[in-house]
Parts: structure tokens; C-alpha cells; sequence
């Protein structure tokens, strides 16, 4: 850092100061000063004497002394701003902008020392150069680095493409002009730089030597610029390799690390704020502890609310839906009930117990796509915060990879460590309770007071007790748990039959069952109690009751049958005692009555508008008319009135005389049943009248299994027409 730049200067000073063309003592300053008539004045420091005008040194001397006395230049604001603003700027590589940024800085020190010199442009560059070439112009390092040498016509030139708004034409990247001229890069149309870049792809591990040999194989010649001859020795595949492996560094690591790839090098687009209030969102993972505890690696579950960050932590033994649970259940009674929650596509996760729970609790479930974890980022990066933050401090840290594993199992050597067993190895003292109560302290009191950068340095706590929303809270928590209870089996769903509900071998009874028989319900088990079970119906909405298993209770089988029977038989007669009492009232031969009052009821709601009519007439009804008109007995109604009185006698005699005919069959047979049935339906459909009593029993035999089977079989008659068996 230079000083600020003085008007006069003592003959001590200016010796000190070694400029060019100039004494380097005082005596001689002071007999130069006197020769060339130097302006000078009454110096009023201690010891007194003169002092002279620094625009009286000769101006090689006067470019120096500025050029030691002005501070580090760097590139100013103004002519960055004007760089970048250039279309060609967007093209620009790292060290090409650099570069440019370096020559603009120097040319804007030079503008300045000239004109605090009060010379001429030409002559001042000459000076700057030659005092900047020298090393007597105090720049900044990566200034210096990036213009070494100058002259006063590069200065000239620079400042002319400045001037024209061309400043990216000071740009340059001599490695950029190299790159891709080597003899590996030009073989055969670049064949062998590809061939060689699959290899690393393939096998990252494989040195120069195994590369070279490889390609010696596949080309044993190579032709460079048109010209045929033998392939590079190993030197120029080490220095191709290296220069490739920093060039090609992210197309090599997407093909042979995906996942590192994604984790470290795949843009990231960053979203302020996903969830726009408390609860709204919740995300949940899990993830191997890095402790190992007294009895072995547990799972660490995570529930972190993505608008305040807070997070909640359980310890599982295994990865589990019943974990799920604990960890949901941990959350709600702490935070109230989310909206929304984000999981991956674990068999934890997406198991028919935690669906049930989330859809219980009008829960919404979102799963992010497979192999997808940034789409839970909150979440897996509070884990990787929890591991680093805690678990590093605690007993029997093993390490988050086999790496750090294989560190920590170096700290001892190896005839200290044989024999040991990993307990000891990791100093392992906690068990999962321990490790629970540090998860809950630090969740609470550690990572809920750290201010977070997505919070805009606000700490968890603070935004979530700065809300105002209306937390959703479960008043009553045996409800909860009741949801929380273990299913019977797989799915949970159980037939219910006349020996009640098997669960795992083992009947489960109860006097409701009684009334359900062949009902489809859903059983939750009680973990303290194996013996009891709850029933609910197929949505698991409606509790219906409790079911006992009297083996596992110790109960008497037989009294517990028979308590059973009684239950069911108690509430059978309770349901159906008000029917039983309005049957008595009822007579079989009102039923006909019945159905034909109905029936004209129904005929009694359409009216039929009347139609336009003509008189129909022929010679014979017109006799006739004359006839009646004449009031004359027609014979041929005694006749017809003397025939039925016949008949009707004839049917009398046979009824009281012996039978001597035998019927085949005294009853109908199921073919004849469903004839009749179908020759029923097919008046009906056809319009045509119906007698009531047969129109009864067709109503009560489509009611039985013999006419719904019978229609599978055949079909019914509406659809594909009447056709008896």
C-alpha cells in the first residue's frame, strides 16, 4: 500500500527514494537542486532547512516517485461496470475477463500518474513504462501476474480499443489458444482423445501406462496433421491426461458417479420459500445413525416443517411403518397437524399402514420421484446438519462413510486393535434412550436457536412463535393412538363368520359380530393386550366394537360361546321385535288387495289427452244397429249364457268325482319356476295384463338364489329375449 503523495520533499527524502536520473544522497540531491534551480521553501520541521517542489524533479523522477505513492490500483468501478457491459463480455472465459480486467487497471494508473505529473501523454507513458518494468510501480499481485511487461505503444493501443468501446479486445487466454493443439488431441480427427476419455470414464483408476498401452492396441500408428507416425510416449499421455481430467472434470463425473454428480455438480435452481405458512409442508426421511449404540445401528427418522425449519427426531431399531407412526404422532401433539406430507418411495413410507394413518388424519401424501432426493432437500439436508452437528460429539461415532470409519479404526494400531470388537473399537456406551434424549435436546435447543441463511438469519423458533396461523390440534390422544394401533395381518381386513374373526389362528368374538355376518371389517390389534382386538368397518370410520379372543384371555371356551350366542340372540330379538309385531297384523289375503289398489293407483296418475276420432261403419253394423234399434232378443245370447251354465257343471262334477289320473309331479320343479318366471316377465315387458297373484310370486321368487342363479345362467328375458328351459 503505497502513501499519499507529497508536494515537497526534503534532499533526505528524495535520496531515500532512489528515483531515476537523480542522486542517491543528500549531499548530491542538494547540489543537483542548486544546478537546475529547483523551486524550493523554509522546511518547518525539526532541524529546519528547504524543502523542493516535487514538479521541479525532472519527470522520469516525478512519474517514479507517484508510481511508488499512490495506492494499489485496482480496476475501477466504473470501467468494470462498462466491461461487462459489452456483448462480447458474455463470451468470455475466467482467465480471458481477468486478463482484460488487468490491462484496464494498468492503463487507468498511467492516465492517473500522468496527469498528477503534468506531462505530456507520450512522455509519460515512456516513464511509466520504464519505472513499471522496473518494479518501481507498486500494483497489485494479480495485476502484476497478468501484465508483466509493457511498452508505450501496447499502452497506446490498449487505451484505442478502450476508447472505441472495444475494452474485450484487451481480453486473452494464451492456455484457451493451446487447448486442443496437442499431438493426443489432433490423432486421427481426435479418435483417440475420445477413446481415451471412455476409458476413464470406464475405469477412472487406470494409470498413463495401462492407457497408453490400451490405445497402443486399438492404434498402433496415428496420423497428426496429415502426417503418419507412431503413437506419443507415456510423458505425453500424463500430461494429456491431466490436462484433460481438469477440463472434462463434470462430463467424466456424470458418467461414472451419478450421484456425486447430482450432489455436487447438477445446477440446483434454490426455492425462497416452498411452503408459505406454518405446517403447511412437512417433509420426512430417514437415515443409519452414524453412533453405533449398545445393541447394534439404529435408523434415525426426521420430520422437519419446511416454513420454520424445525425439526423432530426419533430413534427405530429398524426401518419401519410402525416408526412412521411414532414419528407423526411425536410431531402432532408438539406442532399440531400439518397440511401436507413429502416423503421418498420407501416400503416405510408408502406401506398400507401409513397410508391408512395419513388418510385417517386428512393428511395429504406427496412422494417425490425415484432416485430423486433433491426433491426433499430441506429434510436431507437437516440430516447431513444432524449427523455432522451431533452425532460426531457422541460416544461410539462410527463415521457417515467407510473413509472416516477406516480413520477412526487408525487411531490405533493394528496389534492394539486385534481382537477387538467393535464396541470396543467405538467406545460404545449409549443406548437408544440416551441417543433419543441428546436428539430431542439438540433438535430443541441447538439447530432450533442456529439461524439459518433460507430464514434470512432467523432461527426456527423465532418464525414459528412470529406466526399467526390457527394450529389443528387432536384433543383427544387416545384417539390418535387408537389409529397408531397395529392392524391384524397385512392389510387389516377381516371376514366376519359365524366363528367370528381369525386373527393369527385365533378366533375373535363378540355378540355384534352376530349381525354381520359376512361382513368385510378392519381389525386393530391391542399391543398391550394380544387377546382384545378393535373392529371397525372397511373405512375404518365407524367403531363397531370390541372383539375378545377367550384363549388368549384364559377364558372359558365354552362360556364364552355361550355368552356370545346370548349377546347375539339378545340383540337379533331387539332388532327385529317391532317387525315381529307388525307381521301378526298382517294377512296373506290382503296382500292381492293390496297390490291392485297400488296398481290402480298408479294408473291413476296418467291421464291420457284425447285423440282426434271418424265413425267407422259397414252394411252389417248397420243391420245390427237396426235391429237393436227395433228392440229385438238376440238368441244367440241365451246360447252363449246357456253353454257357460253347462261347462261351469261339467267342472263341478269332476271336482267331487274320483281322480283316476296321477300327476307326474305334485310341485313345480326349478326348470318350471323359472319358465313361469320368464313367461311372467315377458307379459310384462310385452305390456300385457298380469294376475296379481302371480305378479306377488314373481316379486318373492326374484328375491332367492335359485332365480339369481338361473339368471347368470341364462340371462333374463329383457335383454336377450324369452326362452324357456
Amino acid at each position: 500500500m503505497g502513501h499519499a503523495v507529497k508536494d515537497y520533499l526534503s534532499a533526505a527524502e528524495i535520496a531515500a527514494l532512489a528515483l531515476p536520473g537523480l542522486p542517491a544522497t543528500k549531499r548530491g540531491v542538494a547540489f543537483a537542486a542548486e544546478r537546475a534551480g529547483w523551486a524550493a521553501r523554509e522546511r518547518n520541521g525539526k532541524g529546519g532547512g528547504v524543502e523542493y517542489a516535487v514538479a521541479a524533479l525532472p519527470p522520469e523522477a516525478r512519474v517514479a516517485y507517484l508510481g511508488h505513492h499512490v495506492d494499489d490500483i485496482e480496476l475501477p468501478v466504473s470501467l468494470a461496470r462498462e466491461a461487462a457491459a459489452e456483448p462480447e463480455a458474455a463470451t468470455l472465459g475466467a482467465p480471458a475477463a481477468e486478463a482484460r480486467d488487468a490491462r484496464l487497471a494498468v492503463l487507468a494508473l498511467s492516465d492517473s500518474i500522468a496527469t498528477q505529473a503534468g506531462i505530456g501523454r507520450k512522455r509519460a507513458d515512456a516513464y511509466f513504462c520504464d519505472c513499471y518494468n522496473a518494479g518501481q510501480v507498486d500494483v497489485a499481485g494479480w495485476i502484476k501476474a497478468a501484465v508483466k511487461r509493457i511498452t508505450p505503444r501496447t499502452l497506446a493501443r490498449w487505451r484505442a480499443f478502450a476508447k472505441a468501446g472495444h475494452k474485450s479486445r484487451l481480453a486473452v487466454d494464451r492456455a484457451a489458444a493451446r487447448r486442443g493443439t496437442g499431438v493426443l488431441d489432433r490423432a486421427n480427427g481426435g479418435e483417440v482423445r475420445t477413446y481415451v476419455l471412455a476409458l476413464l470414464a470406464k475405469q477412472p483408476q487406470l494409470t498413463a501406462h495401462h492407457i497408453r498401452a490400451l490405445a497402443a492396441d486399438r492404434f498402433p500408428t496415428v496420423q497428426v496433421g496429415g502426417r503418419v507416425q507412431p503413437l506419443p510416449p507415456v510423458r505425453t499421455f500424463q500430461n494429456a491426461l491431466k490436462s484433460w481430467k481438469a477440463s472434462y472434470r463434470v462430463e467424466l463425473e456424470s458418467i461414472r458417479n451419478p450421484d456425486g454428480f447430482k450432489s455436487t455438480m447438477r445446477f440446483a435452481a434454490r426455492v425462497a420459500m416452498p411452503a408459505q405458512r406454518l405446517n403447511e409442508v412437512w417433509q420426512i426421511d430417514a437415515s443409519p445413525a452414524d453412533v453405533l449404540l449398545i445393541d447394534g445401528r439404529h435408523t434415525i427418522y426426521v420430520c422437519l416443517d419446511v416454513y420454520s425449519r424445525r425439526m423432530i427426531a426419533t430413534v427405530s431399531k429398524t426401518p419401519r411403518a410402525s416408526a412412521v407412526g411414532l414419528l407423526i404422532r411425536k410431531a402432532i401433539v408438539i406442532w399440531g397437524v400439518p397440511e401436507r406430507i413429502k416423503t421418498d418411495n420407501g416400503s416405510d413410507f408408502v406401506a398400507r399402514t401409513t397410508q391408512r394413518l395419513f388418510a385417517a388424519l386428512g393428511i395429504e401424501h406427496e412422494t417425490s420421484a425415484p432416485f430423486s432426493p433433491e426433491q426433499k432437500g430441506h429434510v436431507e439436508r437437516a440430516i447431513g446438519t444432524l449427523q455432522r452437528g451431533l452425532m460426531r460429539t457422541l460416544e461410539g461415532f462410527i463415521g457417515h462413510s467407510v473413509a472416516d470409519r477406516k480413520v477412526i479404526e487408525n487411531r490405533k494400531a493394528f496389534s492394539a486393535r486385534l481382537g477387538e470388537t467393535a464396541e470396543d473399537m467405538f467406545k460404545v456406551a449409549l443406548t437408544a434412550a440416551d441417543l433419543q434424549q441428546r436428539l430431542d435436546a439438540w433438535c430443541a435447543d441447538v439447530y432450533g436457536n442456529a439461524p439459518h441463511a433460507g430464514l434470512k438469519g432467523q432461527t426456527p423458533i423465532a418464525v414459528a412463535a412470529m406466526s399467526r396461523i390457527t394450529i389443528r390440534r387432536i384433543e383427544d390422544l387416545r384417539a390418535l393412538d387408537m389409529l397408531l394401533a397395529p392392524v391384524a395381518g397385512k392389510n387389516g381386513l377381516r371376514t366376519v363368520t359365524k366363528s367370528g374373526l381369525r386373527i393369527h389362528d385365533t378366533y375373535y368374538s363378540a355378540g355384534f359380530l352376530g349381525l354381520d355376518i359376512g361382513r368385510t371389517v378392519l381389525v386393530r390389534m391391542d399391543e398391550a393386550d394380544m387377546g382384545r382386538a378393535y373392529v371397525f368397518d372397511q373405512d375404518g370410520e365407524t367403531y363397531l366394537g370390541e372383539a375378545i379372543s377367550p384363549e388368549l384371555l384364559g377364558i372359558d371356551p365354552a362360556a364364552a360361546a355361550r355368552a356370545v350366542r346370548a349377546e347375539q340372540k339378545q340383540m337379533v330379538d331387539d332388532s327385529i321385535a317391532d317387525a315381529k309385531r307388525a307381521a301378526r297384523k298382517i294377512k296373506a289375503s290382503d296382500f292381492a288387495g293390496a297390490i291392485h289398489r297400488q296398481a290402480l293407483k298408479d294408473a291413476g296418475t296418467l291421464i291420457e289427452f284425447p285423440k282426434p276420432t271418424s265413425a267407422h261403419d259397414t252394411p252389417s253394423l248397420a243391420a245390427a244397429r237396426s235391429v237393436a234399434a227395433a228392440g229385438v232378443t238376440s238368441a244367440h245370447s241365451d246360447a252363449v249364457a246357456a253353454l257357460a251354465e253347462r261347462l261351469r257343471a261339467e267342472d263341478a262334477a269332476r271336482e267331487a268325482g274320483p281322480v283316476n289320473v296321477r300327476p307326474l309331479r305334485s310341485v313345480e320343479t326349478a326348470h318350471q319356476r323359472w319358465n313361469r318366471a320368464r313367461e311372467i316377465e315377458a307379459k310384462m315387458a310385452a305390456g300385457s295384463f298380469v294376475e296379481p297373484d302371480d305378479a306377488v310370486w314373481l316379486g318373492g321368487y326374484r328375491e332367492g338364489s335359485e332365480y339369481r342363479g338361473f339368471r347368470m345362467t341364462y340371462g333374463d328375458a329383457e335383454e336377450q329375449g324369452f326362452a324357456s328351459v
